[in-house]
């Protein structure tokens, strides 16, 4: 069907005509004008802090972050990972043009293709487009250099972020949107598709008991990169209170 038969049939199961032009040209300034919701006072915070509540958030949802200094980090920090895990360290990598510039040769032994993930593909490595600090979520919008099959097949997904990507709040995310993507068959700058991903895949649908992979990656690491010094933490990072862990040991000072 085309999209005015689809529009047609809309209108006729609303007993509705074409809208007033009143209407339409509400419809039109409020498209125009992206009117933003409330953002929370936990986002607002100076950019160290934005940064470290994000990592904060990442962990409480049982994702994991390392920090490196600049992309040629990466390579290091991705093998070690993988090691650290008892992953193969052969992987399927998003043909993104900023990884061209990463260099793999530093670590010999990792393997990669540039392409779509597959179902037997165990790690699979996604370039970060940007990050929201209130919650810890990864924000994703599909692109040729970051396909969607990434952060759905492969059982672990390591993303690869730089900190001046990560935002305060899912508004300035859609802001960011907005300026930087032009979608030019449409005009708009909506993608395909757009995925937020907030730590690996899980459920807890049958009887209430936690299950990690259970619609995707069963792991989610990401690989920050520290290219923003406004980002840098001063000092120590703002961290929570250490709590004691039934059965661990006891949080310092008790």
């Amino acid at each position: 069907m085309t999209k005015d038969a689809i529009l047609g049939a809309i209108r006729r199961g609303l007993k509705r005509g074409p809208l007033p032009a009143d209407q339409q040209a509400m419809l039109a300034g409020r498209l125009a004008t992206h009117p933003r919701h409330l953002i929370p006072a936990r986002s607002r915070l100076p950019r160290p802090d934005q940064v470290a509540l994000f990592i904060r958030n990442v962990e409480k949802e049982f994702g994991t972050v390392e920090r490196v200094p600049d992309l040629a980090g990466v390579p290091a920090a991705l093998a070690e990972y993988l090691a650290a895990q008892n992953l193969p360290s052969r992987f399927v990598m998003a043909p993104n043009p900023e990884f061209e510039t990463i260099p793999w040769s530093d670590r010999p032994l990792l393997e990669f293709e540039r392409r779509r993930a597959e179902a037997t593909d165990q790690v699979s490595l996604q370039h970060g487009w940007a990050a929201v600090a209130e919650t810890g979520t990864l924000m994703l919008p599909s692109a040729p250099g970051r396909p969607t099959t990434l952060n759905l097949l492969a059982e672990t997904e390591v993303v690869v972020l730089r900190a001046s990507a990560i935002v305060g709040a899912y508004e300035e995310a859609w802001d960011r949107l907005r300026a930087e993507n032009q979608d030019a068959r449409s005009g708009g700058f909506m993608p395909r598709n757009i995925m937020f991903v907030t730590g690996p895949s899980r459920s807890a649908d049958i009887e209430q008991t936690l299950e990690l992979g259970a619609h995707g990656p069963r792991r989610l690491h990401i690989i920050l990169v520290d290219d923003d010094p406004a980002a840098l933490p001063m000092g120590d990072a703002v961290a929570p209170p250490p709590v004691a862990v039934p059965g661990g040991p006891a949080a310092p000072g008790d």
